[in-house]
């Protein structure tokens, strides 16, 4: 992660922070809690009056593509090639002008960590998160709290209605980057100050969750072990739906442990 401190030259203050994660190719903009609606980069103005602070990446993104030479400009060889530049980076053509633009007072200076501000709401950050029944998600925050969200509770939200009709669509869900949303096919966001508000406080921390995968998934191997018992008996137990998998795999699947244990009376010793 690259850390950019954005400034406003004339005023000579610091107007925010821009993150940009390489490996996602994804900017997230922090924006000082000192600016308002005016004092703000205009594009950003509109959340700022909402009293939103952190910008989602798509307009993060905008906001560095406003500053830079886009990539379909005609002469954009030349231009990348004059300045050393092997392929059309984002990044490397804001770090060029220092981030400057003629329509504003604006440029990027380079920090070494990030400032104390940026830290205090990444703490609010989701760590992880895992789609249950009922159109229901847990999210795990970095501040070790956890929340359960009823997706049908945040259907006016963009995007959110076409997850709630496609099953496949709501699995693919994950942390986005750095934590600051959950995605879905890695189109659809939501953000993690959004996901922090929804919902009801569970008493559960992420390592309690985590010490339950733990202690109590077991794959294949592990199974046979427990029930003493060769792979096909586990592949009959399962043609008989005496176990069910918590995941199918290729290379073997995974169970819930009392779902195993439960037939240790069981055994087929026949086979």
């Amino acid at each position: 992660m690259k850390i950019y401190e954005i400034i406003n030259e004339t005023e000579d203050i610091s107007v925010g922070t821009l993150l940009y994660y390489e490996k996602n190719h994804d900017f997230i903009i922090e924006i000082r809690d000192t600016m308002d609606e005016w004092t703000a980069p205009m594009l950003l103005s509109a959340y700022v009056k909402r009293n939103v602070f952190t910008i989602p990446r798509d307009i993060s993104r905008l906001w560095v593509e406003e500053r830079i030479v886009p990539s379909g400009r005609q002469n954009i060889d030349i231009i990348l090639r004059n300045h050393k530049i092997k392929a059309y980076d984002e990044m490397k053509l804001l770090e060029v002008a220092a981030g400057r633009c003629s329509q504003d007072d604006l440029a990027i200076k380079k920090l070494g960590e990030l400032p104390e501000y940026v830290k205090d709401r990444m703490k609010t950050n989701v760590a992880e998160c895992v789609v249950t029944e009922g159109k229901n998600i847990l999210v795990f925050f970095a501040d070790d709290t956890m929340r359960k969200i009823d997706l049908s509770e945040l259907s006016d939200l963009e995007g959110v209605d076409a997850v709630l009709k496609n099953d496949k669509l709501l699995d693919s869900c994950k942390v986005g980057t750095g934590g600051y949303f959950i995605t879905f096919n890695d189109s659809i966001d939501i953000p993690s100050d959004v996901l922090y508000k929804a919902g009801t406080e569970m008493p559960l921390k992420l390592s309690d969750f985590m010490a339950f995968m733990r202690n109590n998934v077991l794959d294949t191997t592990e199974s046979c072990s427990v029930l003493d018992c060769s792979r096909q008996n586990i592949a009959y137990m399962l043609r008989q739906e005496q176990l069910s998998p918590l995941k199918e795999e290729v290379k073997g699947n995974l169970y819930l442990k009392g779902d195993v244990l439960k037939n240790t009376w069981g055994v087929l010793n026949d086979y």
